[in-house]
């Protein structure tokens, strides 16, 4: 037998939980959501994410080096 088995039935010993298990369980059960103050502050933080990156994408720096790119891509000869 090149590979051994585990015994299964009433043979078999039990599964011991993890030590990660343990550790997560009162982590992960410790709150079941967010509150309403939570959600503002995120969508808060979620626009203020997306203005800051508009600004950054839609500035000349960004924009010359997207269409240098474009044109470098496009004057590829196959």
């Amino acid at each position: 037998m090149l590979f051994r088995t585990k015994p299964a039935g009433r043979h078999a010993a039990p599964a011991r939980p993890r030590w990660w298990r343990r550790w997560l369980r009162p982590v992960l059960a410790a709150d079941d959501g967010m509150s309403t103050a939570e959600y503002a502050i995120g969508t808060i933080a979620a626009a203020a994410f997306g203005a800051l990156l508009y600004t950054v994408v839609t500035g000349d720096s960004v924009v010359g080096a997207l269409t240098g790119l474009v044109e470098q891509a496009l004057a590829v000869q196959f």
